[in-house]
């Protein structure tokens, strides 16, 4: 079976009305908080109690990146990179949901359609680590370790990806939003 609905801007005002108080109340948290919150709703999808729909569970996976993007040490979001995922992030810190999760098969909608939004926001900043996770999984030379061809260590050329990613991803965001115009979509 199948199910299908469209939110326009007009319905996503209050989502983003939403988020936007979560952000107020997110506030006074620490990265540590804000992070775990995302996970313990992880960790609770997970926990088998309530059968998660599969769409649902795809914009799980896209939550599991974010977090991983700001943890990784080798990425190194700047400070004021990490700020714009850690406001993404937010929602996922407050106990009141809109649809309490213990509702099966609808409970985790909400924080679906938060985790979408989210995703739209922050898509130059996931692309780049996207690319980045492919860079160094298919570069996998010895930690410090000079390669025979080159001066550079593992180090030295994750630095220089990285910059590159990291400075693509800014110059995306300033062109633009990058996400699509139409209506929000979630099957």
């Amino acid at each position: 079976m199948r199910v299908s609905f469209e939110l326009h801007e007009d319905d996503l005002r209050h989502f983003r009305l939403i988020m936007q108080e979560a952000r107020k109340s997110a506030a006074r948290l620490s990265p540590e908080d804000i992070v775990g919150g995302a996970r313990d709703l992880l960790a609770q999808a997970a926990s088998g109690k309530n059968k998660v729909p599969h769409f649902i569970q795809e914009r799980f996976e896209s939550l599991e990146l974010m977090i991983e993007m700001l943890v990784d040490h080798e990425w190194r979001l700047p400070d004021k990179d990490a700020s714009r995922v850690m406001n993404a992030l937010a929602y996922f810190c407050e106990p009141e949901d809109l649809i309490p999760d213990h509702i099966p098969g609808l409970g985790f909608l909400d924080d679906a359609i938060m985790i979408e939004l989210v995703v739209r926001e922050l898509q130059h900043e996931i692309d780049a680590y996207k690319d980045f996770r492919e860079f160094r999984a298919a570069n996998k030379p010895n930690r410090g370790v000079k390669s025979k061809t080159s001066d550079l260590t593992r180090d030295n050329w994750l630095e220089s990806r990285r910059q590159a990613l990291q400075s693509r991803m800014r110059r995306r965001r300033k062109r633009g939003s990058g996400g699509p115009d139409s209506p929000f979509r979630l099957l």
